[in-house]
């Protein structure tokens, strides 16, 4: 019993620095890559910002195929060997060089199909990031085996910073559209290169077969899901780009890199951290429903408030952050910030399936959700852009009902129960939410708008849950007091 408490504790512990690592990546890295955007959307305009959109439809696609979803099957397999990691590298290595070339060929293509001719020299530089991103894979999946998510933190700082410099020098030196081109793949090349400096392995020139039809099992799956997720994810992108004008995806795409402050990077940092936590307890079921219970409820606390808040003062934000040539994303933003609000619902339920080893449903779950995806699709093209997000809500919902239902199922935890859990969670951010939208109607600047918004909007939220007592505002502001205790308590025994 002892020793089944202590593993407990090891593997909270492991758990909560980890996702305070994980944040710190977030918002070191990821903070840096958004203030530099910041500065890059005042320098370069919104059809600018949809070419690169453009080329980034193909470079999202490919780099989920550079992976293969085989670095998962590394993280959830209890023992794994040299030869394990040595046979990811080379696969990843040979499988980006084969993808380079065949964007390279298809470059002239795409630039007919969008009619922009200059497509043509942008999709084949960028299409280096895809060689670039196959040397940082092995290494991530040996630091999410540890949970070592510091070293990971300080890579993503390293390489956001650097790449921010070049990005932000180019912009000023005129360079346009290239400045976009220079920031991302010195970001991954930066990155890529801190982590073999930083976590030392090496490959030793063995490649095993049987290393490799053990990881394909598991992985094949993930990768056609994973595929799919991407393709789908980037058709809404090509929707807005063939039948409206790059300047509305750049217009679309800045709305949708606000959204992914609080979706995508708060819902990957638990990702990433409760994965190889949860597949190390696979074989407890009770240790393992408590903890995606918990999960579930913590994370969507943190990302539905946010996320309705972000949305409420979307103008006076945006406005205020990047001025008034992206008032369109403005207008996009709480529709997306209202559909991604179940995104982490839907992440981790599919997260729960990879650790019971169900990547089969995991990928007929994909299949049977791009199918309904379809409708937006035909909505953005026929009838409009605004329409296309509202009905990207009703997706959203469909889409957390079938992800729970098959993940929720083998372990007694419906996907009523989870709505139930997280319904105190909407309650609040709606409160929060209409407490500040309707501000800046007031007929004042906006920039005295926005601080009086994150004023009314902070003091409403401590008082609901300081008041009510919230079990999951209990839980983040202990794992916050724990974190922040232990780092003060760390510098005064030095």
């Amino acid at each position: 019993m002892e020793s089944k408490m202590n593993q407990n504790q090891s593997l909270k512990s492991k758990t909560v620095k980890g996702v305070g690592w994980s944040a710190a990546d977030a918002f070191l890295g990821h903070g840096v890559t958004l203030l530099v955007g910041l500065v890059l959307a005042r320098l370069l305009s919104p059809e600018e910002y949809g070419l690169i959109g453009i080329v980034t439809i193909f470079t999202t696609v490919l780099m989920g195929v550079v992976d293969s979803g085989f670095s998962s099957s590394l993280v959830r397999k209890l023992s794994v060997t040299e030869d394990d990691y040595n046979t990811l590298f080379f696969f990843n290595f040979f499988v980006s060089i084969v993808l380079f070339a065949s964007l390279f060929v298809a470059a002239p293509w795409i630039a007919v199909f969008f009619e922009r001719p200059q497509l043509v020299s942008l999709v084949r530089v960028m299409g280096f990031i895809l060689i670039f991103q196959s040397f940082s894979i092995v290494q991530d999946t040996i630091l999410k085996r540890r949970i070592d998510f510091k070293t990971k933190t300080k890579a993503s700082f390293i390489s956001a910073v650097s790449s921010g410099v070049i990005g932000i020098g180019m912009a000023f030196a005129g360079y346009g559209v290239w400045s976009l081109v220079g920031q991302q793949l010195s970001r991954q090349f930066v990155y890529s290169l801190c982590l073999w400096i930083f976590n030392r392995w090496r490959p030793k020139g063995r490649f095993n077969f049987e290393s490799l039809r053990y990881m394909w099992g598991f992985g094949w799956k993930l990768l056609l899901s994973g595929l799919l997720n991407n393709v789908w994810g980037e058709l809404k992108k090509v929707v807005v780009s063939k039948f409206y004008s790059p300047a509305l995806l750049g217009q679309y795409s800045k709305a949708g890199e606000f959204a992914k402050i609080f979706s995508s990077n708060f819902t990957s940092i638990i990702q990433r951290v409760t994965y190889p936590a949860l597949a190390k307890v696979q074989d407890d079921e009770q240790r393992m429903v408590s903890a995606y219970r918990r999960i579930i409820k913590t994370t969507m606390f943190v990302v539905v408030i946010c996320m309705f808040f972000l949305g409420a003062v979307s103008e006076p934000l945006i406005y205020c952050l990047i001025g008034p040539k992206w008032h369109i994303a403005a207008t996009f933003l709480p529709l997306i910030c209202i559909a991604r609000s179940i995104y982490p619902l839907q992440a981790i339920n599919l997260n729960m399936l990879q650790v019971q080893g169900r990547t089969d449903i995991f990928l007929y779950l994909e299949i049977a959700k791009k199918c309904i995806l379809l409708i937006p699709l035909f909505i953005g093209a026929f009838i409009g852009i605004y329409w296309m997000l509202v009905a990207s809500i009703g997706t959203s919902i469909v889409a957390f009902f079938l992800n729970s239902y098959y993940s929720g199922k083998s372990i007694g935890y419906t996907s009523w129960m989870q709505l139930k859990d997280v319904s105190p969670s909407y309650g609040v951010a709606t409160s929060v939410a209409l407490s500040v939208f309707f501000l800046k109607y007031l007929p004042i600047s906006y920039w005295i708008v926005l601080p009086l918004q994150i004023v009314v909007g902070g003091c409403v939220f401590f008082f609901i849950c300081e008041t009510t007592k919230l079990p999951e505002y209990i839980e983040v502001k202990g794992i916050a007091k724990e974190y922040v205790g232990n780092k003060v308590l760390s510098k005064f025994r030095k």
